[in-house]
C-alpha cells in the first residue's frame, strides 16, 4: 500500500479487490488506509443494495443456459434475466451484468465484446457471455 512518502504512485501499482456485491474492481485509496482489509462495497449503492437473491439467481441461470449450450456457444446476459422475470426482465440487467462480472472473477465464464475477452470492470455497451477456453 501507499505511504506518505509514494504520493505519485500510478493507479496500476495500487492494491485492488473486487466488490463483493457488483464484482467490479476497487483500487486503493488514501480514505481507506486504515480499514482497507475490512472494505466489501464499491459503493454506497452496492453497500445498501440490499438481498444478494437476484445476483444468485442470475449466476445459477447463466450458468445453466451455458451448460444446455455447446461448449463454444455465448448467451446474452439478456437471456439469463428473462430466464429469471419473464415479463418484467429489464430492471434484471444491472443484476445480471453483475451476476457475470463475479462469475467471471471466479473463472467460471469469459465476457466478450466483439469476439474478443475484455477486463469485467472495464465493460461499456453490448456483451456476450462464454465458458472459459
Amino acid at each position: 500500500m501507499p505511504t506518505a512518502r509514494t504520493r505519485t504512485a500510478r493507479p496500476s501499482d495500487l492494491p485492488t479487490k473486487l466488490c463483493t456485491r457488483c464484482g467490479r474492481t476497487m483500487t486503493w485509496r488514501k480514505a481507506w488506509a486504515r480499514t482497507w482489509e475490512s472494505v466489501r462495497y464499491c459503493s454506497d449503492a452496492c453497500r445498501r443494495g440490499g438481498a444478494e437473491a437476484p445476483i444468485a439467481a442470475m449466476e445459477q441461470a447463466i450458468l445453466a443456459l451455458l451448460d444446455a449450450r455447446p461448449r463454444d456457444a455465448s448467451i446474452c446476459p439478456s437471456e439469463a434475466a428473462r430466464l429469471v422475470a419473464p415479463a418484467d426482465w429489464q430492471p434484471l440487467m444491472e443484476p445480471a451484468r453483475a451476476a457475470a462480472r463475479r462469475l467471471a472473477a471466479a473463472g467460471r465464464l469469459q465476457i466478450t465484446q466483439q469476439g474478443r475477452v475484455v477486463d469485467p470492470a472495464a465493460i461499456r455497451g453490448p456483451v456476450r457471455l462464454r465458458k472459459p477456453r
